[in-house]
């Protein structure tokens, strides 16, 4: 299954399940607004270790259920057995999911041993493909400023790669805010023979204090104009917000002038950063 039809630029939106009934609501409220704007799929994260495995599985089937956007369950194999992975692939099957995005995941603090039976996203992605064949249509995670763990470079791309040959149908990357590092990342890729779509994730700029502790433990570079002009807003929340969407529209606009095959927005639970930005890049007059 590919990721993109013919040349239109496909749309998501990413939410981290809620904590509480009170969150749920908030987040219906969101998937509300955000679904008029006709995304191809909203995704839902899987917390470190499988901590939100419960939430994160309620979360996607109540939107499944709502039956107007399609849900893609992020699944982690860290700390993952086999057989809780196939119990958790089946009910999604079973549940109608058709598209999964596929990730090693993260260690919960002080979790020490406890990795599971798999190391590597690709271990995953190839499991998939060996019990359900083509039924799920998989996403993987790339890095254009790579992973914060990986060891250099080039076996971070060898991992990406990896990752494609086990079954990937598509890629979303970690956000960034340099349009040359996804340019950079994609020559490096194709130049190994990685044919899928790469789909840019997007972090919508709300809370410097907030985007500045993610992008250090994430390996997200934040431009130094943009570092500058957010610390001299100080607590000026509005200023932020409006720079926010001002140059994370521009970014957007060039990625998909350049030919970027869509755009995965990182929504925080939040619809009006995401909503703004949309409505600058006109999106629903794109394609």
């Amino acid at each position: 299954m590919n990721s993109v039809v013919g040349s239109k630029p496909l749309f998501s939106f990413e939410f981290f399940p809620p904590k509480n009934e009170e969150g749920a609501e908030r987040l219906r409220r969101t998937r509300a607004r955000l679904t008029e704007l006709g995304p191809a799929y909203f995704s839902v994260t899987f917390g470190a270790g499988g901590s939100t495995r419960d939430r994160t599985l309620e979360t996607v089937l109540e939107i499944q259920r709502e039956g107007r956007v399609a849900a893609a369950p992020h699944v982690s194999c860290i700390s993952s057995t086999r057989a809780e992975l196939l119990d958790l692939l089946t009910t999604y099957r079973d549940q109608g999911v058709r598209r999964l995005v596929a990730l090693r995941g993260d260690l919960p603090s002080g979790a020490g041993g406890g990795l599971g039976e798999f190391r590597y996203a690709a271990e995953l992605v190839a499991l998939i493909r060996e019990r359900f064949g083509d039924h799920f249509s998989i996403e993987v995670a790339a890095y254009p400023e790579f992973h914060p763990q990986a060891q250099n470079a080039e076996k971070d791309l060898e991992h990406f790669r990896q990752k494609v040959e086990a079954g990937a149908d598509s890629a979303i990357t970690q956000y960034f805010y340099n349009a040359d590092a996804y340019a950079a990342f994609l020559d490096r890729v194709r130049a190994m023979g990685v044919t899928i779509p790469i789909i840019p994730g997007i972090m919508p700029v709300t809370n410097y204090t907030q985007l500045a502790r993610f992008s250090d433990a994430c390996g997200a570079e934040i431009p130094r104009f943009m570092r500058k002009r957010l610390e001299a807003y100080g607590d000026d929340t509005a200023s932020i917000r409006a720079f926010g969407v001002d140059v994370v529209s521009r970014l957007c606009e060039r990625l998909l002038d350049n030919g970027a095959p869509g755009l995965h927005f990182y929504s925080m639970n939040q619809a009006a950063p995401s909503e703004a930005i949309w409505n600058n890049l006109g999106i629903g007059n794109r394609g």
